[in-house]
């Protein structure tokens, strides 16, 4: 793999890490600004938000310009971002933060896509793509452990300190190992928009949001779920993090191998079993041991899908693809606030802290829905070539 793609994956370990550490640190949030969890929890929401407005808008504004200034301006407003969330006077401050740095983070994953996927041989694609998006997963083996740990020893703040200086450093990387590629001279915006007006682009959304959103579900309630209901210390956060982010770096692995032989084959036999251990998750989350296990197992079973979802728009789009790869980071992050509310509303409506589980479940099989769907008008399509894909 090329050495460029080291520089997309620190810098998306940075992005990482910032998105996922405030899971770790959700009650002392909640504390700190004296609001309940699940209001603290629509700050995973409001972060998403900003992913899915930033994404089109930034990624369609960069269209004609050189990737790597791109890159490099994308990480400036990270750092920005990161910088308020730790001075956040208010609950109010802390989300305007938390939105800002999100702007970059869809448009910085589609364009990073874009130049991994051409880096590599087409039939390495999604290795390439996993590649980069290692640096995601890695964020959730090292970063939010360390950041959770740091907050719980320094103060929340002191995380997000630590996550702005890491946008540092991934910035540096780009600068001193992305190679400055020029924008596509066959791109411009509306040749980017004409890739919407295919069927399967749309269906390739919508299996990301429904999908990786029953992920979040679940994921963003974490804390209390394993804490309050699996009975651990506040203090085993930082190592039940870890065994979830080690399922994340594995299942973002394997899932891209089984994606580059086979992908919409993959992605609906890792739709059905997603669906499946999220709703296991809502039983064995009464019982410490069993608990651990299928937290493992929605880090992996979750993380294997990403390779393929990302590649499967990229492939569904054609040549103009940089657009519709940043709108596929929209999806994954709108995925994620809906998933993060409905988990809240349910738990707000008394279903219990598992609830959010079920709710992942019942998102992920409507994602396998739609992977069917797909499915079949791609046979049609195959069946009768004249057909829009």
């Amino acid at each position: 793999m090329p050495l460029a793609l080291l520089a997309l994956a620190i810098s998306a370990f940075a992005i990482g890490t910032t998105e996922f550490v405030i899971t770790g640190l959700l009650p002392d949030i909640a504390t700190g600004f004296a609001v309940d969890i699940p209001t603290a929890g629509l700050l995973v929401s409001g972060y998403a938000l900003g992913v899915v407005v930033g994404a089109p808008l930034l990624t369609a504004a960069a269209t004609k310009l050189r990737r790597k200034p791109v890159l490099l301006g994308l990480m400036g407003l990270f750092i920005v971002g990161n910088v308020g969330s730790a001075l956040a006077g208010s609950y109010t401050e802390m989300m305007a933060g938390r939105v800002v740095a999100a702007l970059c983070h869809g448009a910085f994953f589609g364009v990073g896509s874009v130049v991994a996927a051409g880096l590599v041989a087409p039939q390495r694609r999604a290795a390439a793509i996993a590649m980069m998006f290692t640096g995601l997963t890695v964020a959730n083996v090292l970063g939010v452990p360390l950041g959770t740990v740091v907050g719980q020893a320094f103060g929340w703040r002191a995380t997000f300190w630590v996550v702005a200086a890491l946008g540092v450093v991934g910035a540096l990387g780009i600068l001193a190992l992305v190679p400055d590629q020029p924008a596509d001279p066959a791109s411009n915006l509306r040749v980017e928009l004409a890739a919407f007006r295919r069927p399967q682009v749309w269906l390739a959304l919508g299996m990301t949001a429904l999908g990786f959103g029953g992920v979040f579900a679940s994921f963003t309630y974490v804390a209390p779920i394993m804490t309050e209901v699996a009975g651990f210390p506040a203090g085993a956060l930082t190592w039940l993090l870890l065994v979830f982010g080690a399922g994340l770096v594995v299942g973002n692995l394997a899932g891209a191998r089984a994606a580059d032989r086979a992908l919409m084959p993959t992605l609906v036999v890792l739709l059905a079993v997603l669906a499946a251990v999220l709703a296991i998750f809502a039983v064995t989350a009464a019982s410490p041991i069993p608990a651990v296990a299928t937290l493992a197992a929605v880090g992996f079973v979750g993380f294997a899908t990403v390779p393929g979802l990302q590649t499967r728009v990229m492939e569904a789009a054609g040549s103009a693809g940089t657009l519709a790869s940043a709108a596929n980071i929209a999806a994954f992050n709108l995925g994620n606030a809906a998933g993060a509310w409905l988990g809240g509303v349910a738990i707000a409506a008394g279903f219990g802290l598992t609830s959010p589980d079920i709710v992942g479940a019942i998102m992920a099989a409507a994602g396998l829905a739609v992977a069917l769907v797909a499915v079949g008008l791609d046979r049609r399509h195959n069946a009768a070539p004249g057909m829009p894909a």
